[in-house]
C-alpha cells in the first residue's frame, strides 16, 4: 500500500524505522504529511504574531480551496481583509505571502507554517527582514444561543472624566479631553478602551464626526464599526456604519458631517446588527473575523469597547451598554 506521495506506508514501527527516525529521517514525516487532507487547512484562523521585540500582533487568515487551487485573505497589523497573491499548501505545510506594498516594508512578508494537531505554528520574514514567529487557532463559530436574556443597562461614560476607561498609549492621552459632557478625540494619539470587558451586548452611542475625520467603535476590542467622513472614495465596507472591510451599510445613510448621530449596535456571538439614526443598515450579519487595529485575535473571549483615537476629530457621548445575562 502506498501514500499518495508515493512513499511506502509503514503499518508498524519496526526497529529499523525507529533508528531511522532517531537519526532525523523524514520519510515517515513526509508520509504522514501526505495523509493529511488538504481541506484540513480550509477555513478561518485567528493568528497571533510575535515580532522581534516580543510584542504580540493580532491577525486573521481565511483559506479556501477549489479543485486544488488555494486562495487566502489576510487581515494584518492594520487595514482591511485583503486577498494574498500567493498561498501554497503541501502536506501539513503552508506558505503565504503578504506584499511589501501592503506592509510598509522593503521586503515581502513570507509566512511559513505547519499544521500539527489542529494548530498552526510557524515563522515569518517580517518587515525589513526582521524575524517573526506566529501561531494560528481555528476561529470559533460563536453561534448565538437561543436562550439569550439581557441584563441592566450600564452607562460607560459619566460625562465628567475618564473613570472606567484606559489609554493604550498613556503618553498620548492628551489627545482626548472631556468637554461639555462628551469624549472628544482632539488629535491623533491614543486609543481609549473601557476597563470592563463584555461578550454579547447592546450598545447605544452617539457620535459627531466632522468633515474629513475618522475613528471607529471596536466591539470586544476586535470588530470595528466605522465612524468616518474621509473614505467616500473607498469601498462601501469602509464607509460610515460599516464593519470595516467586511460588511457594508445597506442602505447607506446620507453623510452628516458635524451633526450628532446615533448608533444602536447589537452583537451576539459574531452576528451584528447596526442601526444608524433609527435605520437598520446591517441586519444580523456574520462578522467573519477581526478587523485591522484589533486589540487581540482571541475571539472567544470577552473584550472592551474601544474608541479609535489615532486619527482625531471625533466626539462621543451618551454611551450606554446592555450586557447579556441576568
Amino acid at each position: 500500500m502506498k501514500c499518495t506521495s508515493g512513499c511506502l506506508a509503514i503499518l508498524s514501527p519496526t526497529p529499523w524505522l525507529q533508528l531511522f527516525l532517531a537519526l532525523g529521517g523524514t520519510l515517515a514525516a513526509d508520509c504522514m504529511a501526505a495523509a493529511l487532507p488538504a481541506t484540513a487547512f480550509a477555513g478561518r484562523w485567528d493568528l497571533t504574531i510575535q515580532d522581534a521585540n516580543h510584542k504580540q500582533l493580532p491577525s486573521w487568515l481565511e483559506l479556501t480551496v477549489d479543485r486544488g487551487v488555494w486562495k487566502a485573505s489576510l487581515v494584518g497589523r492594520w487595514g482591511n481583509a485583503r486577498p494574498l497573491p500567493k498561498v501554497v499548501v503541501q502536506g501539513n505545510n503552508i506558505q503565504f505571502i503578504s506584499p511589501k506594498e501592503e506592509e510598509d516594508s522593503r521586503n515581502d512578508l513570507v509566512f511559513d507554517g505547519r499544521l500539527v494537531e489542529g494548530t498552526l505554528t510557524g515563522s515569518a520574514k517580517g518587515p525589513n527582514g526582521t524575524a517573526w514567529t506566529w501561531t494560528g487557532q481555528r476561529s470559533p463559530a460563536l453561534k448565538p444561543t437561543s436562550t439569550l436574556t439581557w441584563g441592566d443597562p450600564k452607562r460607560l461614560f459619566n460625562g465628567n472624566d475618564f473613570s472606567g476607561w484606559t489609554f493604550d498609549n498613556p503618553t498620548k492621552a492628551s489627545s482626548w479631553v472631556v468637554e461639555n459632557g462628551c469624549l472628544v478625540n482632539k488629535s491623533a494619539g491614543s486609543n481609549l478602551a473601557t476597563e470592563g470587558t463584555f461578550q454579547d451586548i447592546k450598545l447605544h452611542i452617539e457620535v459627531n464626526c466632522p468633515t474629513n475625520a475618522n475613528s471607529g467603535i471596536y466591539l470586544r476590542g476586535r470588530y470595528e464599526v466605522q465612524v468616518e467622513d474621509d473614505s467616500i472614495q473607498e469601498p462601501p465596507s469602509h464607509h460610515m456604519g460599516a464593519v470595516y472591510g467586511f460588511l457594508a451599510p445597506v442602505p447607506e445613510q446620507p453623510r452628516r458631517p458635524g451633526v450628532w448621530q446615533t448608533f444602536d449596535i447589537t452583537l451576539v456571538g459574531r452576528w451584528v446588527t447596526v442601526v444608524q439614526n433609527g435605520q437598520t443598515i446591517i441586519d444580523n450579519k456574520e462578522i467573519p473575523g477581526i478587523t485591522g487595529g484589533a486589540l487581540d485575535s482571541h475571539e472567544a473571549l470577552p473584550g472592551p469597547i474601544y474608541l479609535q483615537g489615532d486619527h482625531g476629530g471625533i466626539a462621543y457621548r451618551n454611551i450606554l451598554l446592555t450586557p447579556a445575562g441576568p
